[in-house]
């Protein structure tokens, strides 16, 4: 028995160095001489609170440079997920440099997570709870799904085929994202806290999360949670890990590319998120590309990941 089980491991770990050798490897740095254009919405909420980029860059440096029980952190949790610190690092830095100003210590994003708990949030949208909402007919196909990422992606692709900017049963729908519509019942801003994440990303994450870091899984109908998870640094790191291995996964089973050496990629997609349809798409793009005898195309930084490999050796040299 002994023997045959020895042998089934090294077939195992045969067929994932197999895997491995099957993907392209992406290497460091930008595919792109310049930065590509920065969106006007980010430049607009910069200028209204009367800063820069390059300073809200600064400021979130130092909150890094200055807290080395952060840093720890950010190690620790990266271990556990089997991905390099940066990628952790790329992605905070690129949401307080073209999202919102970080604070200055560590302490207030305790503060700020214990303050969702003193008030009664929901998901929901004129009035009908999302809980209530996914119940309906076209979310039938979700219902078997028992991961978590699977099923609320399930249901964000039923969200965009099926109701997004359309009238359904009598309620008119916006035309925006699902996680904009149900996911932000405090106030106008969609994400939250020091990996600036989303409600609905940490919903997708929750199962992986409780795998690896052993936190209790979320539920939709529990939002105080939700909101003070995202908030709580020591809690929502190990949910910012776990969005960044999802896509380093999903570009290496779906597109054949291997973007853990890139934080600039990570970043990116950390950004635009949907990983999982992006890696499609560029499937899609080089078959037509292979079809057609023209060489391949790699995984392109934007703005925001195109700052993170600029900005690397800066970045590593913290850690």
């Amino acid at each position: 028995m002994k023997k045959y089980l020895f042998l089934f491991v090294c077939l195992a770990l045969a067929v994932a160095v197999t895997i491995a050798d099957a993907a392209t490897m992406v290497p460091p740095g930008n595919r792109n001489a310049v930065q590509p254009d920065i969106p006007g919405a980010s430049s607009r909420r910069t200028q209204a609170t009367n800063t820069t980029f390059q300073a809200k860059y600064r400021k979130v440096y130092a909150l890094l440079q200055n807290d080395a029980e952060l840093r720890g952190k950010i190690r620790k949790v990266a271990a556990a997920y089997g991905i390099d610190p940066m990628h952790i690092v790329g992605a905070i830095v690129g949401e307080h440099t073209y999202n919102v100003d970080a604070y200055d210590r560590l302490q207030t994003y305790y503060v700020k997570a214990m303050s969702y708990l003193s008030s009664k949030l929901t998901f929901a949208y004129e009035g009908e709870d999302v809980s209530d909402f996914v119940q309906r007919p076209e979310f039938k196909k979700c219902a078997g799904m028992d991961d978590s990422y699977d099923l609320w992606e399930c249901r964000e692709q039923v969200w965009n085929h099926a109701f997004r900017g359309r009238s359904v049963g009598g309620t008119s729908f916006p035309n925006d994202r699902f996680g904009a519509t149900f996911f932000q019942p405090y106030y106008a801003g969609q994400t939250f806290g020091l990996g600036q994440l989303n409600p609905l990303t940490a919903l997708q994450m929750s199962d992986l999360v409780h795998k690896v870091s052993g936190l209790p899984k979320l539920d939709v109908d529990d939002p105080n949670t939700v909101y003070k998870t995202i908030m709580d640094p020591d809690l929502t790191l190990p949910y910012v890990a776990a969005t960044i291995r999802k896509s380093i996964d999903a570009y290496r089973s779906i597109a054949g590319f291997d973007i853990s050496h890139n934080p600039g990629l990570t970043a990116t997609l950390y950004n635009v998120g949907n990983p999982e349809q992006r890696a499609y798409a560029l499937k899609a793009e080089n078959d037509r590309r292979r079809a057609a005898g023209e060489p391949e195309k790699l995984p392109e930084e934007n703005y925001y990941g195109w700052l993170v490999n600029d900005k690397l050796d800066e970045l590593k040299a913290l850690f």
